[in-house]
This record gives C-alpha cells, structure tokens and sequence, in this order.
C-alpha cells in the first residue's frame, strides 16, 4: 500500500516511524520546511517532497505516486493545507484521514483572553500591557504579532534552525530577541525564560499537549501574566469525512482498508 503523509508535525513524524514497521508500506512525505523536511527522513519516509504544496501539485503527486491513502497530520492550524488535501482527495478518489491532535480544555480566567486569529491577538495583546511580551506560536505569524506591539517589546521562541532566526532577523527584531531552542519545554523551564526576560504577557495557541500548549499557560499563570491564546480555527469540510486521534485509531482504520 503506498501513503502519503501530509507532515511537519511531531505527530506526523511518529506517524512515519510506526508506519515504517510494516514492510508492506511505502511512505511518501510532504513537508514546508527543510527541517520537517530532514525529521521526515529520520522518521522513516522513503520519499520527502520538502516544501508546500498547492492543490494541483498535490493532484499531481498524488497520481504520479499511485498513492492508496492520503494521512493529513498537519498542523491543526494549517488550515489551507487540510482543505487542499481533501480537494485533492476528492479529485483522485483517494482515501482520506485526517489525523488531529485532541483539543485541550481552556478554562475561564481572568488572566487569559481567548481570541481566533493573530491579528486579533496582536490588537488585544497592545492593549493590555506595555511590558514585555512572549510570542510562542512560531515565526509565521511574528509579523501579525509586530504589526500592533512595539519591536523592542517583543521576544520569540522558535526552533533553533537558520530559516527561522533569519526570517525574525529579516522582520526587524534584534538577536536578542530570539531565543532558538527545541521544545517542548516543561513549565518550570518555562516559567524560569519567562521570569529571565521579564514578560509581562505571552501570545500562544491552542496546539494541544503535544505542542506544549497546557505548560505554556500553566508557567504564566503561576507567575500571573497574561495570556493571549488563539483558538483552533473550525475547518467545516472536515464534517462527515474519517478523523482520528490516535495512532491507534488511524492503525485500525489502515488495517481494514
């Protein structure tokens, strides 16, 4: 049977390394970046495309590979790229699981707005504080976070790879904003970065405990900042088609394909 895993996710990554156990399967892999792009490989994939893919492409791949099953394990964030991986699913007639990662609760707290895109979280975070904030959600969305809070205010965390340091150096942030390590963190790790660089509001989003998220927000309340959190975006296409949570779940579902 040959898969195509739409990855770049630590999901998807051991989605790769427990598919590779089976001989029978032949793994094909997507990625954005050369980083996924490299932890694809080390996980298994015997083939990695490493940069995004636009609909047609995916059509074109997907025919090109003879693919069986297409495992969408992309970041519950990257919307764009599910409804392309259905559309393209749709048009090859090839089976489609979307593998998601659990949602975590958020509870009501006064410390902790909620809001559904980083637009929104860049207007609210300028409006309640004029301290130092956290960005930890990823150097794609810096530029919404910049674009209402003052450059010399704002830290980022992201992955300790060239193409992400440049892309916060390009945008106009000083090294010394940038903190480039592996996580996931615990939150006593992040309670101290949060303590060293003096935040007084972190912007994050919901990715589950698999992206850290419950540590994240557990560091700062305990130290009674602000937390500004965008929600999961809502994906209506998803309705009706096959959604796990598990590698369990998505082994079963392959197993009787």
């Amino acid at each position: 049977m040959k898969i195509l895993v739409m990855s770049g996710t630590r999901d998807a990554f051991e989605i790769i390394s427990k598919l590779k156990e089976n001989p029978q399967l032949h793994i094909t892999a997507t990625t954005t970046t050369s980083y996924g792009s490299q932890m694809a490989k080390d996980s298994g994939a015997h083939e990695v495309v490493p940069h995004g893919l636009k609909k047609g492409e995916l059509i074109n791949l997907i025919s090109k590979n003879k693919i069986d099953v297409l495992i969408d394990a992309t970041h519950p964030f990257a919307a764009k790229a599910t409804i392309n991986a259905l559309s393209a699913s749709k048009a090859t007639k090839t089976y489609y699981i979307r593998f998601e990662r659990p949602q975590i609760e958020i509870k009501d707290n006064p410390l902790i707005i909620k809001t559904f895109s980083f637009k929104e979280a860049s207007r609210v975070a300028s409006t309640m504080t004029k301290g130092n904030i956290m960005h930890l959600a990823g150097v794609s969305t810096l530029g919404e976070v910049l674009s209402h809070n003052d450059y010399d205010k704002v830290f980022i965390r992201v992955l300790p790879v060239l193409d992400s340091v440049e892309k916060c150096l390009k945008m106009g942030l000083e090294p010394s904003h940038i903190i480039a390590m592996q996580g996931t963190f615990s939150e006593n790790f992040n309670k101290a970065l949060l303590e060293e660089y003096k935040i007084s509001l972190i912007i994050t989003k919901e990715s589950g405990k698999t992206g850290g998220t419950p540590s994240k927000i557990a560091a700062a309340l305990e130290l009674g900042l602000k937390v500004v959190i965008v929600m999961r975006p809502y994906i209506k296409e998803l309705e009706n088609e096959k959604v796990v949570q598990s590698r369990d779940e998505l082994l079963n579902i392959l197993d009787n394909i």
